[in-house]
């Protein structure tokens, strides 16, 4: 019998919209919406995720402001979270992501772990995300492109703003995408 895991990897992805939810220039990406969130719901390694009583989650607030859409979810780990993301309706719809948002300089998706358990609040994703901003890729706040192991989460106690702890990268060979 295998011991359950400590942590859980959690994500957020912010987008701005190019046009209002309602128009017919995001028509493509509105009707994708329950699609791709049941494949999610179904996919190996998936926990969790942000939603309202819509079913999703783009009438949550993030930030104040109205033209971005939050993405939040727990998943088992990065290897759960690439294999979603790079397959089947949610690889199309990546592909299409320019015609429905914004092109933004600063980052707008960031990883962390959590307790196993634990359900992120909008309010801690956007603390990650402004601290990925800030000091880059720490084990506090990361991307799948420079990720953490889970055992980095258990020296991340500190708010940001506080040193940070020493970071232990994840081997390129481990399925992380470069």
């Amino acid at each position: 019998m295998t011991e359950p895991a400590a942590f859980e990897l959690a994500q957020v992805n912010l987008a701005r919209l190019n046009a209002p939810l309602d128009s017919p220039q995001l028509k493509d990406f509105v009707d994708a919406l329950d699609p791709v969130n049941a494949d999610a719901d179904a996919a190996d390694g998936f926990v969790w995720r942000l939603e309202s009583d819509s079913g999703n989650a783009t009438d949550i607030a993030v930030f104040g402001d109205e033209w971005l859409i939050v993405n939040m979810s727990v998943w088992r780990d990065t290897d759960a979270l690439t294999a979603y993301m790079y397959q089947g309706r949610h690889r199309e719809m990546l592909a299409r992501r320019r015609e429905w948002f914004e092109r933004v300089r600063e980052a707008m998706t960031t990883l962390w772990w959590v307790p196993a358990g634990h359900r992120p609040t909008v309010a801690e994703a956007e603390q990650r995300l402004l601290h990925l901003r800030t000091h880059g890729a720490t084990p506090y706040a990361f991307t799948l492109r420079t990720s953490f192991a889970p055992e980095a989460a258990d020296a991340v106690t500190a708010a940001p703003g506080t040193p940070e702890p020493v970071a232990v990268p994840v081997p390129e060979d481990l399925g992380c995408p470069a």
